[in-house]
């Protein structure tokens, strides 16, 4: 899945964090969709400015294109998105979109005889012939589960033969996953949704004691009173919603609402076993080599998360407009994949299999979940775009877990232990370079994580033209990705591998002493990855120079 749950905890976590309840603190994942100037996106793309310069911890995309980049010529590159759908329509993204030449829009004809009818922009593995599309889907330790408990649900390992006893293993490990989940959302569905109650009670009362009709920064910084007990509340209120991005506390209340319904849309869909859209696919789930199945619908039922994370690559520089992708000659082409829920294996490896067929360099994969039944379908569309020379980039994770113990698919990994040539695997950094630097949520790890990039407060694109912050390693793999495009545009000849080398070359260790994710212990940044390091645009551009001397 594109991470959601992690979304889910930190929007819901917002209703402990004010001074009404309890002191704890949360990160804010998505401040609300707005307009915005310029000047305003310049100083919200933190990730985009320098460590130096700027005394932030961006990757040097500004100074890169001002000092290194300037004026040289660019060849367009095509990106695939693997996500849950985007907004095909934003303003910022409409001029960078992938256009299938090939293809006539809307005369139902597959022109290209590539299998797909009106591939125009991309394809959806999660729709039917019928133009309807899957938004929610389960989680895979409930697929597993549900196929898994009729067969072994009450029998004991020593009664079964030794044939069996692999797969009963895995239905103890699911089961324990899938009951451990069914608890957490249970237990967090109660405890946030009373303190969203008693939130949205006391926001009520202090809108009436104050005479306001929204309780916004200036209302909360500047309050209509004398009264020193409600200046000192509405002062603390302002001091933590100011670093959130969210413009009032309405806002926020309207967050942790939309928390709540998905943690229920979990334990209704999610975790339930016998919930089953796939239907309306019309597919055979099991049959891993089937390909030609889907619709056109790029966008979806909802494209919020494929929306931000395409506008982080490559939202258009030209249009004086809006924000700044990293990419500044990309063709973003749309492949939904995603649902909220986990992805399927099989939609995945189509997917990779899509990209690479029709001309993407590069693919960005911001999911992942810990069961792969599919894996070896997976695994050969990786090798298959190895061999069309595409380069993938995936996020690490939202569970704080150690990847070197617990591994996360895609996995960076082959099942045969091999090291997978043409993966990139990114961990999410934050702002500032203190004991925060690795996000409290990415996952880590000093082998199976390659490098981080900013991913803590990274505000994009949203859907119907708007924009806002989210957080994740979903939000640090596009940042890589914008990075590995603008190199493939201002040096074409660099292939997959020289990109890997690069990127990954030019993330210089940082050895702060930093909170490892997930706990209060500190640990050496530098030994969060096996790079030790975040990404840097100007640093790759410095290299790939040297790597291709006739272009500098």
């Amino acid at each position: 899945m594109p991470f959601s749950p992690f979304l889910r905890r930190s929007v819901l976590g917002l209703a402990l964090s004010f001074p009404l309840l309890t002191a704890a603190q949360s990160v804010a994942p998505a401040a609300p969709a707005e307009t915005v100037t310029p000047a305003d996106a310049a100083l919200r793309q933190w990730y985009l400015l320098d460590p130096t310069a700027d005394r932030v911890m961006g990757v040097s995309v500004n100074r890169a294109y001002q000092e290194l980049l300037a004026g040289k010529p660019t060849t367009p590159v095509v990106v695939a998105v693997i996500d849950a759908g985007i907004d095909t329509t934003h303003a910022d993204l409409k001029r960078i979109l992938w256009r299938n030449t090939r293809e006539i829009v809307g005369n139902g004809l597959d022109d290209d005889q590539d299998g797909y009818v009106d591939d125009v922009r991309g394809w959806n593995y999660l729709g039917g012939a019928d133009g309807r599309n899957i938004n929610l889907e389960t989680l895979e330790e409930t697929r597993l589960l549900a196929q898994l408990q009729p067969k072994y649900l009450g029998k004991s390992r020593a009664a079964l033969p030794a044939a069996q006893r692999p797969e009963y293993d895995l239905y103890l490990k699911v089961k324990k996953s899938y009951d451990a989940k069914v608890k957490e959302n249970t237990d967090r569905l109660k405890q946030y949704g009373q303190a969203y109650a008693d939130n949205a009670q006391v926001a009520d009362i202090l809108k009436q004691t104050l005479q306001v009709e929204r309780l916004d920064t200036a209302v909360l910084h500047n309050p209509p009173t004398r009264d020193p007990k409600l200046r000192d509340l509405t002062g603390q209120l302002y001091a933590m919603l100011k670093p959130t991005g969210f413009a009032s506390l309405e806002d926020i209340l309207a967050e942790m609402k939309n928390g709540l319904k998905e943690t229920q849309d979990q334990l209704d869909y999610g975790l339930n076993l016998k919930f089953n859209p796939r239907p309306i696919v019309g597919d055979d789930p099991d049959n891993a080599s089937q390909r030609n199945y889907g619709n056109p619908d790029v966008a979806g039922p909802d494209p919020l998360h494929g929306t931000h994370v395409a506008g982080i690559i490559g939202a258009d520089r030209t249009n004086a407009a809006g924000i700044l992708g990293i990419a500044a000659n990309v063709r973003i082409m749309a492949v939904r994949a995603v649902p909220d829920g986990d992805e399927r294996d099989k939609d995945v490896a189509n997917a990779i299999r899509f990209a690479a067929d029709h001309g993407a360099s590069i693919i960005n994969m911001s999911f992942g979940k810990y069961y792969s039944p599919q894996r070896p379908a997976v695994e050969d569309a990786i090798r298959y775009a190895d061999s069309k020379g595409v380069l993938l980039i995936h996020s690490a994770g939202n569970e704080n877990n150690d990847l070197d113990k617990t591994l996360q698919y895609p996995a960076p990994v082959f099942s045969n232990g091999q090291r997978i040539p043409n993966l990139i695997t990114v961990g999410a950094s934050s702002r500032d370079n203190d004991a925060g630097l690795a996000a409290e949520f990415s996952n880590f790890g000093k082998t199976q994580v390659d490098v981080f990039a900013p991913g803590n407060q990274i505000y994009s694109t949203l859907p119907g033209g708007r924009y806002g912050n989210l957080s994740g390693t979903s939000m640090a793999a596009p940042v890589v990705t914008g990075i590995a495009a603008t190199l493939k545009s201002y040096f074409p000849q660099l292939t997959a591998a020289d990109l890997k080398r690069i990127i990954l070359a030019s993330a210089q260790p940082l050895h702060t002493k930093v909170r490892q994710p997930g706990g209060t212990k500190l640990v050496d940044f530098a030994d969060l990855s096996s790079t030790g390091g975040i990404v840097n645009l100007y640093r790759a551009v410095q290299l790939a120079q040297q790597a291709t001397p006739a272009v500098k």
